[in-house]
């Protein structure tokens, strides 16, 4: 397989081996032939997943899984898209299984697949700004309630943090305490 791919691409491409798996890195105008050329000419006839892959500040990874049931070898191919402007053109046409896989990663990263026959948010509520798996992404939960108590052990000043206990909803604040004398309702 790698001598196959290093063939046909030569310096275009960085040929790897990780795992008993090949890992191709190529540019992105290779990215939908080589997916052509790991289906037609490698075997690797199923396609099993892509996603992205954030790395700031300058680029996000594109990686795809594929696989030869024959042979069984997987290969692994990869290419960088800016940040800035992140776009690669669609797979579906090799892989049709390769459509929702580019409708995540365009709402999780933000990477446009031209070409690709519906490329609308899949999982996102409507109107829902942002791309929540880039690193960059502020959670809101993080900025409207801060966290409670010590964000490291030892910042409290008497050793390892702990949770204040606390009563659930609606239960009386005297509520597990052991009655004085005289205090009860039987009398």
């Amino acid at each position: 397989m790698r001598a196959a791919i290093e063939e046909r691409y030569g310096d275009r491409a960085t040929v790897s081996d990780s795992f008993g798996q090949t890992t191709v890195d190529v540019e992105p105008a290779d990215w939908a032939d080589l997916l052509l050329f790991a289906r037609d000419g490698l075997g690797c006839v199923y396609f099993d997943w892509l996603t992205g892959v954030d790395d700031p500040p300058e680029s996000i990874t594109v990686v795809a899984h594929l696989f030869d049931p024959v042979e069984h070898t997987h290969l692994l191919p990869r290419t960088r898209v800016s940040r800035a402007a992140p776009s690669l053109p669609s797979v579906t046409g090799v892989f049709r299984g390769a459509d929702w896989h580019e409708r995540e990663t365009f709402e999780m990263f933000g990477v446009v697949f031209e070409g690709h026959p519906h490329l609308v948010p899949l999982l996102l509520p409507d109107g829902f700004e942002g791309n929540p798996l880039r690193k960059d992404f502020i959670l809101a939960a993080r900025v409207a309630k801060q966290w409670p108590g010590a964000k490291e052990p030892g910042e409290s000043g008497h050793g390892s943090p702990s949770r204040r206990r606390m009563l659930p909803p609606g239960v009386p604040a005297e509520w597990g305490r052991p009655a004085a004398p005289g205090e009860g309702s039987d009398g």
